[in-house]
């Protein structure tokens, strides 16, 4: 089986599910180049956890893990994708023995980071997913290794999704502005992840911290960059990266999405 491109979703705002724009057109065509893979495993900002859980549920239920001010439509939407038990028992069996993964049977399901993006790409809800939650107590080195081990998946058939995004400082977003000039400093930034991302230095991702005050404002949580970190931990020597969407919403947003291992006139298909 060849091997499936891993891609990193800018997913902003949950209320980007009941849009239909560039930036979902271009998820959906995302998802059309991949083709449709044997399942997808997800790793979405909006899964924190003590210690690391897998979805092993047949059925999840989508997770509207939000505030009403964001209106009630959004409540409404549903994304019946099913679980996939044995994916979610593969990826315990490469992450252990290091580490006692809990296969959650009944508490998660799939979160807005998860199914705001996947409801563009895979509109069809048929392809099986799972949610892997990221331990909020450790550091980014560990999260890129984590990555690491799940790179096998992407020989097996599975979609290796990352959910959340390079910048992300809620605190400061001008809401009313959506398509304002983004600040200097998350600009600086979001290059520089762009730069080490393209020329293959997943050092310089980890290290973002030494981005100083421009890394302080757009990662002022952690919580959003993470899973670019999955996902570049799964990259294979010599992988291409394609950049697209790449804007700002709100001033400091990302909505950069980057695909690996796509080619030059469209991502690898699945078999």
């Amino acid at each position: 089986m060849a091997r499936l491109p891993a891609v990193f979703f800018g997913h902003g705002s949950p209320t980007i599910a009941l849009e239909t724009n560039e930036t979902t057109a271009t998820w959906n065509r995302i998802g059309r180049e991949i083709g449709k893979p044997k399942a997808i495993l997800c790793i979405s900002a909006h899964w924190l956890t003590n210690g690391v859980g897998v979805t092993a549920m047949a059925r999840p239920r989508t997770i509207h893990d939000f505030g009403r001010g964001l209106g009630e439509a959004l409540f409404q939407v549903q994304y019946p994708a099913p679980g996939d038990p044995a994916l979610a028992a593969r990826v315990k069996e490469l992450l252990s023995p290091e580490l006692n993964v809990v296969l959650d049977q009944n508490q998660w399901g799939l979160d807005h980071g998860c199914w705001s993006v996947l409801s563009k790409a895979y509109p069809d809800a048929d392809v099986p997913i799972v949610q892997l939650s990221m331990d909020a107590s450790k550091p980014p080195a560990w999260h890129y290794a984590m990555g690491q081990k799940l790179a096998p998946l992407r020989e097996e058939g599975v979609l290796i999704v990352g959910s959340g995004n390079v910048v992300h400082n809620l605190r400061v977003m001008d809401w009313p502005g959506r398509w304002a000039q983004p600040y200097d400093w998350a600009v600086r930034f979001n290059d520089y992840i762009r730069d080490a991302v393209a020329t293959d230095q997943p050092q310089k991702v980890i290290d973002y911290a030494s981005q100083g005050q421009d890394a302080v404002m757009s990662v002022p949580d952690p919580d959003h960059y993470w899973p670019l970190l999955y996902v570049l931990g799964t990259r294979a020597p010599g992988e291409a990266a394609r950049f697209d969407p790449d804007h700002f919403e709100h001033k400091s947003l990302s909505m950069m999405s980057i695909v690996l291992g796509a080619h030059e006139n469209g991502a690898s298909k699945a078999a």
